[in-house]
Protein backbone atom coordinates (compact mmCIF):
# COMPACT_ATOMS: atom_id res chain seq x y z
CA UNK A 1 0.00 0.00 0.00
CA UNK A 2 1.40 3.52 -0.66
CA UNK A 3 1.61 6.55 1.32
CA UNK A 4 -0.37 8.79 -1.10
CA UNK A 5 -2.84 8.91 1.39
CA UNK A 6 -0.63 9.79 4.42
CA UNK A 7 1.07 12.69 2.21
CA UNK A 8 -1.86 14.53 0.73
CA UNK A 9 -3.10 14.59 4.25
CA UNK A 10 0.37 16.26 5.23
CA UNK A 11 0.50 18.69 2.33
CA UNK A 12 -3.20 19.90 3.54
CA UNK A 13 -2.50 19.92 7.02
CA UNK A 14 0.88 22.34 6.47
CA UNK A 15 -0.77 24.26 3.71
CA UNK A 16 -3.95 24.78 6.22
CA UNK A 17 -6.60 23.53 3.86
CA UNK A 18 -9.80 22.23 4.33
CA UNK A 19 -10.61 18.74 2.59
CA UNK A 20 -12.99 20.07 0.11
CA UNK A 21 -10.85 22.89 -0.82
CA UNK A 22 -8.14 20.77 -1.35
CA UNK A 23 -10.86 17.96 -3.57
CA UNK A 24 -11.74 21.27 -5.42
CA UNK A 25 -8.31 22.12 -6.37
CA UNK A 26 -7.60 18.49 -7.90
CA UNK A 27 -11.78 18.03 -9.85
CA UNK A 28 -12.33 15.65 -6.64
CA UNK A 29 -15.17 14.59 -4.62
CA UNK A 30 -14.67 15.01 -0.62
CA UNK A 31 -15.38 11.99 -0.06
CA UNK A 32 -13.29 10.61 -2.75
CA UNK A 33 -10.15 12.77 -1.15
CA UNK A 34 -11.19 11.33 2.31
CA UNK A 35 -11.24 7.61 1.32
CA UNK A 36 -7.70 7.95 -0.30
CA UNK A 37 -6.19 9.96 2.79
CA UNK A 38 -7.60 6.62 5.06
CA UNK A 39 -6.27 4.22 2.71
CA UNK A 40 -9.71 2.92 1.84
CA UNK A 41 -9.08 3.61 -1.49
CA UNK A 42 -6.22 4.02 -4.10
CA UNK A 43 -5.79 7.22 -6.90
CA UNK A 44 -6.27 7.13 -10.22
CA UNK A 45 -2.75 7.65 -12.26
CA UNK A 46 -4.10 10.78 -13.24
CA UNK A 47 -5.21 12.33 -10.25
CA UNK A 48 -1.67 10.97 -8.97
CA UNK A 49 0.19 13.09 -11.98
CA UNK A 50 -2.32 16.75 -11.44
CA UNK A 51 -1.19 16.41 -7.71
CA UNK A 52 2.38 15.42 -8.20
CA UNK A 53 3.00 18.00 -10.96
CA UNK A 54 0.75 20.89 -8.92
CA UNK A 55 3.41 21.01 -5.85
CA UNK A 56 6.70 19.64 -7.99
CA UNK A 57 7.04 16.94 -6.23
CA UNK A 58 8.41 13.74 -8.21
CA UNK A 59 5.97 10.77 -8.34
CA UNK A 60 8.00 8.66 -6.51
CA UNK A 61 8.36 10.77 -3.55
CA UNK A 62 4.59 10.76 -3.18
CA UNK A 63 4.12 7.19 -3.08
CA UNK A 64 6.56 5.57 -1.58
CA UNK A 65 8.24 8.70 1.38
CA UNK A 66 6.69 10.04 3.96
CA UNK A 67 7.05 13.69 3.09
CA UNK A 68 8.50 15.79 6.03
CA UNK A 69 7.33 19.63 6.51
CA UNK A 70 11.11 20.17 5.74
CA UNK A 71 10.65 18.76 2.35
CA UNK A 72 7.34 20.45 1.34
CA UNK A 73 8.45 23.45 2.15
CA UNK A 74 10.70 23.06 -0.71
CA UNK A 75 7.87 22.59 -3.10
CA UNK A 76 6.30 25.53 -4.67
CA UNK A 77 2.60 26.12 -4.27
CA UNK A 78 3.00 28.66 -2.02
CA UNK A 79 3.54 25.94 1.03
CA UNK A 80 3.66 27.22 4.57
CA UNK A 81 3.86 25.97 8.23
CA UNK A 82 0.56 25.60 10.23
CA UNK A 83 -0.23 28.44 12.44
CA UNK A 84 0.19 26.49 15.31
CA UNK A 85 4.09 25.38 14.27
CA UNK A 86 4.80 29.28 13.48
CA UNK A 87 5.63 31.98 14.96
CA UNK A 88 2.47 34.38 14.43
CA UNK A 89 3.14 38.49 14.30
CA UNK A 90 0.40 40.02 15.98
CA UNK A 91 -0.35 44.14 15.51
CA UNK A 92 -2.33 46.13 18.00
CA UNK A 93 -5.47 47.24 16.62
CA UNK A 94 -5.73 50.65 17.87
CA UNK A 95 -9.56 52.69 18.03
CA UNK A 96 -8.87 55.98 16.03
CA UNK A 97 -10.81 59.52 17.21
CA UNK A 98 -11.47 61.37 13.60
CA UNK A 99 -13.19 64.57 13.40
CA UNK A 100 -16.09 62.83 12.28
CA UNK A 101 -16.59 60.50 15.43
CA UNK A 102 -15.08 63.25 18.07
CA UNK A 103 -19.07 64.04 19.28
CA UNK A 104 -19.83 60.58 19.74
CA UNK A 105 -16.87 59.84 21.39
CA UNK A 106 -17.17 62.34 23.97
CA UNK A 107 -20.64 60.73 24.87
CA UNK A 108 -19.58 57.20 24.30
CA UNK A 109 -16.02 57.09 25.55
CA UNK A 110 -17.28 54.47 28.15
CA UNK A 111 -19.35 51.97 25.87
CA UNK A 112 -17.30 49.14 25.03
CA UNK A 113 -19.57 48.19 21.52
CA UNK A 114 -18.69 51.70 20.32
CA UNK A 115 -15.03 51.36 20.92
CA UNK A 116 -15.48 48.58 19.21
CA UNK A 117 -17.18 49.98 16.20
CA UNK A 118 -14.80 52.71 15.51
CA UNK A 119 -11.92 52.95 12.69
CA UNK A 120 -8.62 50.94 13.57
CA UNK A 121 -4.78 51.58 12.79
CA UNK A 122 -3.07 48.09 13.02
CA UNK A 123 0.81 48.98 14.59
CA UNK A 124 3.56 46.58 15.36
CA UNK A 125 3.67 47.75 19.16
CA UNK A 126 2.58 45.95 22.71
CA UNK A 127 -0.93 44.44 22.14
CA UNK A 128 -1.03 44.46 26.05
CA UNK A 129 -1.28 48.16 26.44
CA UNK A 130 -4.70 50.11 25.60
CA UNK A 131 -3.61 52.93 23.27
CA UNK A 132 -5.49 55.23 21.40
CA UNK A 133 -5.58 56.97 17.94
CA UNK A 134 -6.64 60.65 17.05
CA UNK A 135 -6.55 62.94 14.23
CA UNK A 136 -5.19 66.08 14.71
CA UNK A 137 -7.33 69.32 14.16
CA UNK A 138 -6.16 72.43 15.17
CA UNK A 139 -2.83 74.55 15.03
CA UNK A 140 -2.51 74.56 19.04
CA UNK A 141 0.43 72.45 19.07
CA UNK A 142 2.41 74.30 16.09
CA UNK A 143 4.85 76.48 17.11
CA UNK A 144 6.54 78.32 13.70
CA UNK A 145 7.06 75.82 11.33
CA UNK A 146 7.17 72.64 13.65
CA UNK A 147 4.76 70.74 15.58
CA UNK A 148 1.75 68.50 14.77
CA UNK A 149 -0.95 70.19 12.13
CA UNK A 150 -4.26 69.30 11.06
CA UNK A 151 -4.44 65.47 9.85
CA UNK A 152 -1.31 64.32 11.70
CA UNK A 153 -2.48 61.25 13.86
CA UNK A 154 -1.03 60.79 17.45
CA UNK A 155 -0.99 57.20 19.37
CA UNK A 156 -1.39 57.56 23.12
CA UNK A 157 -1.58 54.97 26.02
CA UNK A 158 -3.89 54.80 28.61
CA UNK A 159 -3.34 56.81 31.56
CA UNK A 160 -4.60 55.45 34.90
CA UNK A 161 -5.63 58.57 37.73
CA UNK A 162 -3.56 56.93 39.65
CA UNK A 163 -0.42 57.55 38.25
CA UNK A 164 -1.47 61.13 36.72
CA UNK A 165 0.84 62.73 39.48
CA UNK A 166 3.82 60.32 38.33
CA UNK A 167 3.91 61.57 34.83
CA UNK A 168 6.84 64.64 33.46
CA UNK A 169 5.41 67.73 33.57
CA UNK A 170 5.94 69.13 29.45
CA UNK A 171 4.71 65.25 28.27
CA UNK A 172 2.72 65.40 25.63
CA UNK A 173 -1.48 64.13 26.58
CA UNK A 174 -4.20 63.59 24.94
CA UNK A 175 -7.19 64.58 27.72
CA UNK A 176 -11.00 64.55 27.88
CA UNK A 177 -12.22 66.52 30.47
CA UNK A 178 -15.74 68.00 30.63
CA UNK A 179 -17.02 67.77 27.31
CA UNK A 180 -13.57 68.63 25.51
CA UNK A 181 -11.19 66.36 23.66
CA UNK A 182 -7.37 68.53 24.14
CA UNK A 183 -4.11 67.81 22.83
CA UNK A 184 -1.97 69.93 25.24
CA UNK A 185 1.30 69.59 27.04
CA UNK A 186 0.28 68.46 30.84
CA UNK A 187 1.91 70.49 33.77
CA UNK A 188 0.79 68.92 37.71
CA UNK A 189 0.77 71.02 40.38
CA UNK A 190 -0.80 69.98 43.65
CA UNK A 191 -4.21 68.93 42.40
CA UNK A 192 -4.51 70.93 39.08
CA UNK A 193 -3.56 70.00 35.87
CA UNK A 194 -2.66 72.72 33.28
CA UNK A 195 -2.91 72.18 29.54
CA UNK A 196 -0.70 74.26 27.34
CA UNK A 197 -0.54 74.63 23.76
CA UNK A 198 2.85 75.10 21.87
CA UNK A 199 1.50 78.07 19.83
CA UNK A 200 2.12 81.04 21.91
CA UNK A 201 -0.97 82.86 21.56
CA UNK A 202 -3.03 80.05 22.97
CA UNK A 203 -4.13 80.63 26.89
CA UNK A 204 -3.58 77.60 29.08
CA UNK A 205 -6.80 75.82 30.40
CA UNK A 206 -6.28 74.60 33.93
CA UNK A 207 -8.80 72.20 35.98
CA UNK A 208 -8.63 70.30 38.89
CA UNK A 209 -7.46 66.39 38.60
CA UNK A 210 -11.14 64.69 39.40
CA UNK A 211 -11.92 66.56 36.51
CA UNK A 212 -10.36 64.14 34.10
CA UNK A 213 -12.48 61.85 32.72
CA UNK A 214 -9.55 59.91 30.78
CA UNK A 215 -5.97 60.76 29.59
CA UNK A 216 -3.66 58.98 26.85
CA UNK A 217 0.43 60.07 27.21
CA UNK A 218 0.85 60.18 23.77
CA UNK A 219 3.90 57.48 22.80
CA UNK A 220 3.47 57.94 18.48
CA UNK A 221 3.20 60.60 15.85
CA UNK A 222 2.35 60.12 12.37
CA UNK A 223 2.73 63.32 9.86
CA UNK A 224 0.71 63.93 6.75
CA UNK A 225 3.40 65.68 5.75
CA UNK A 226 7.55 65.08 5.65
CA UNK A 227 8.62 67.48 8.59
CA UNK A 228 10.79 70.41 7.70
CA UNK A 229 14.74 69.98 8.54
CA UNK A 230 15.53 72.11 11.71
CA UNK A 231 16.51 75.79 9.74
CA UNK A 232 18.66 76.41 13.37
CA UNK A 233 20.71 72.68 12.65
CA UNK A 234 21.36 73.47 9.18
CA UNK A 235 23.21 76.88 10.36
CA UNK A 236 25.53 75.29 12.40
CA UNK A 237 26.44 72.28 10.65
CA UNK A 238 27.11 74.64 8.03
CA UNK A 239 29.30 76.45 10.57
CA UNK A 240 31.04 73.46 12.05
CA UNK A 241 31.87 72.40 8.14
CA UNK A 242 33.18 76.06 7.20
CA UNK A 243 35.09 75.57 10.74
CA UNK A 244 36.84 72.65 9.73
CA UNK A 245 37.31 73.97 6.02
CA UNK A 246 39.27 76.73 7.31
CA UNK A 247 41.48 74.53 9.39
CA UNK A 248 42.45 72.23 6.65
CA UNK A 249 43.45 75.69 4.39
CA UNK A 250 45.13 76.84 8.06
CA UNK A 251 47.33 73.50 7.81
CA UNK A 252 48.07 73.71 4.42
CA UNK A 253 50.00 77.37 4.94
Amino acid sequence: MSLFGKNIRKIRNVRNMSQQAFADLFDLKRGTLGAYEEGRSEPKIETILKIANYFSITIDDLLTKELTVNHLLKFKGDLSLKVEERMKESFASIPCITEQNTKDYLLQFEDDQFIAGLPTLQLPINTEKKFRAYTVSNLEMTDHDQGLYPKDVVIGEYVPSSVYKKLNNGNIVLALVKDELILRRLYIAKNKLTLRADHKSVDDLTFDLNEIKELWKVRYVFFKRIPEQNSGKNVEEKLNFLEQEFLKLKNKL
